[in-house]
């Protein structure tokens, strides 16, 4: 008996509507609305816990300057640096897409860092509450990198298969909807271990185990993902994504290991 393997066919409009004659595309709202989700959700733990209004709008600012360089940067000098070097203006133009998790988190650690120096607050103690709200925000531009049909998976016959009809016909894992499930999973999951462990854990404790757990999980589903750059196919059987999840592991293995003893 032969099998009719029902695929799904995607090939959705990036651009949710025009407004004063530009397109204003589902991957920009998607990430505005993750901003905007997390900054209400960290702002209400952080008033909770003694903050003023203002500092936190300002913090806000802090973080999302960090997170949106780091994005950025991160994936122009990480994956196609010799293109943006060669065309600088092209990094600015974040509303078309690409934008590395890896930078994303490295922007962070250092806008957390320079809030936290000129305030005089523990580094750890806030990146504990920053990282709370990171899977919702990633969750939202893995959604993002969906509708516009990039960070595309590997060939499969699963039945669950995407055909991104933009790029081939060819039936593959639809990667992205993978980690946004999962991000969404780990914010819910994250959010109510921080409310029950906060007083208890040291200071980079839920740092660190959110750092396992997160590149752990980017480093295995690098293994259901295509090749996002050129120079991929022939350094190893390594992804650039997995070598720059190495060592946000280690670095959550030390924390959880400095902290191993309770408060």
């Amino acid at each position: 008996m032969e099998t009719i393997l029902a695929f799904i066919n995607w090939d959705p409009d990036p651009v949710a509507f025009n407004l004063l004659g530009r397109g204003v595309r589902w991957y920009g709202i998607l990430l505005a609305t993750g901003f905007l989700l997390g900054y209400l959700i960290m702002g209400r733990v952080l008033v909770k816990e003694g903050f003023k209004q203002q500092k936190v709008d300002i913090f806000a600012i802090y973080v999302i300057i960090g997170v949106v360089v780091g994005l950025r940067l991160g994936h122009c000098l990480f994956y196609n640096p010799g293109y943006y070097l060669s065309n600088p203006i092209e990094i600015l133009k974040v509303w078309e897409g690409g934008l590395a998790s890896h930078g994303g988190a490295a922007g962070i650690l250092i806008a957390v860092w320079l809030f936290c120096r000129k305030n005089k607050i523990p580094y750890l103690h806030m990146l504990d509450r920053v990282v709370l709200i990171v899977p919702l925000a990633g969750g939202m531009v893995r959604l993002g990198n969906l509708v516009n049909s990039e960070i595309i998976g590997m060939p499969t016959n699963v039945n669950w298969a995407f055909i991104f009809e933009h790029i081939d016909m060819t039936p593959r894992h639809p990667t992205q909807l993978y980690e946004a499930i999962f991000y969404f999973i780990m914010f819910i999951s994250f959010y109510f271990i921080f409310m029950r462990m906060r007083k208890k854990w040291k200071d980079g404790v839920f740092l660190g185990w959110f750092l396992i757990v997160l590149f752990a999980f980017r480093f295995f589903i690098e293994f259901t993902k295509e090749f996002q750059v050129e120079f991929e196919e022939y350094a190893s059987s390594i992804k650039m994504g997995q070598w720059l999840s190495i060592p946000f592991i280690l670095l959550g293995i030390w924390l959880v290991w400095r902290g191993r003893t309770f408060r």
